[in-house]
């Protein structure tokens, strides 16, 4: 479990996309979506105890890690997170694949299978069980915010090294500083003065529209392959009734799997993941 991986660009309707394969043409294919603001390197770990035959994609999304930033003059919707999943899709000539999505990518990947249900093989969701969501009455508000967003300069910070850069990641995250310092490495890129990550600061923009809680029951009722949701003690707790109502949502959901860690479980226990993502993509005969 040790082949290397291949970097290369898929073009998303004019943006292009950094993409990292192993073992294309094998089987099963399995694409990784990793979350907000981080980059597909969140899941290298993951991939260190996963089969060498199986055809592993890893992408960035747009704005992130080293994919392609829209103009300034643009603005990141959910939507076009499904419109890169497609594309790396196309770009890697896949026609379906078991899709693996932390956090944000995982909220993405639900939505995507809900579209494109022949093309989804299996759901597995880290710490992810849909989007903020609430009553419709919260659109007025989240518009709102959007505009208001519109107005602020987006602010690229810069740290005197990756050193710093970690130790501002583990404020927002509590991640162990070896596992910051993974995550700071390769996505910062070097600037006058230090270093900047490499995710555009647009993406601190709000949206201007979300799903409330009556449509991701909708989305996620058209799910229809099978899920498995991988949570971290310390995470981001999946024990309301709005959590219960969505597990329940994704009628062919298996019982949750609760791993010691945070957030970010699958830096802190990838042996852990690793072994859920086997049984449940292909699970021993």
């Amino acid at each position: 479990m040790s082949s290397s991986f291949e970097s290369s660009t898929v073009d998303a309707h004019g943006l292009g996309l950094h993409v990292r394969q192993r073992g294309a043409g094998g089987s099963p294919a399995v694409v990784l979506l990793h979350g907000l603001l981080d980059h597909s390197h969140s899941f290298d770990f993951v991939t260190e105890h996963l089969p060498d035959s199986w055809h592993l994609v890893l992408f960035d999304f747009r704005g992130m890690g080293r994919s392609g930033h829209l103009p300034r003059s643009a603005n990141y919707q959910f939507a076009d997170y499904l419109v890169d999943v497609e594309a790396v899709l196309r770009g890697t000539g896949l026609e379906a694949a078991h899709l693996v999505g932390h956090s944000l990518g995982g909220i993405v990947a639900t939505a995507y299978a809900a579209a494109r249900p022949s093309r989804v093989l299996s759901l597995s969701l880290i710490e992810s069980l849909g989007p903020s969501g609430g009553p419709p009455e919260n659109a007025l508000a989240r518009l709102r915010g959007f505009l208001e967003d519109l107005e602020r300069t987006p602010n690229r910070k810069r740290y005197p090294s990756v050193e710093d850069a970690a130790a501002r990641l583990r404020e927002g995250t509590a991640l162990p500083e070896h596992l910051a310092l993974h995550m700071a490495r390769h996505g910062t890129e070097p600037v006058d003065g230090g270093v900047a990550f490499t995710f555009d600061p647009s993406h601190r923009r709000r949206f201007g529209f979300g799903y409330d809680d009556a449509q991701w029951l909708a989305l996620s009722s058209a799910v229809t392959c099978p899920v498995r949701l991988i949570l971290g003690s310390e995470g981001y707790g999946f024990d309301d009734e709005r959590a219960r109502a969505r597990l329940a949502a994704l009628r062919h959901a298996q019982p949750p799997l609760v791993l010691p860690g945070g957030h970010h479980v699958h830096l802190e226990q990838p042996e852990a993941v690793a072994r859920a993502l086997r049984e449940l993509i292909q699970p021993a005969r």
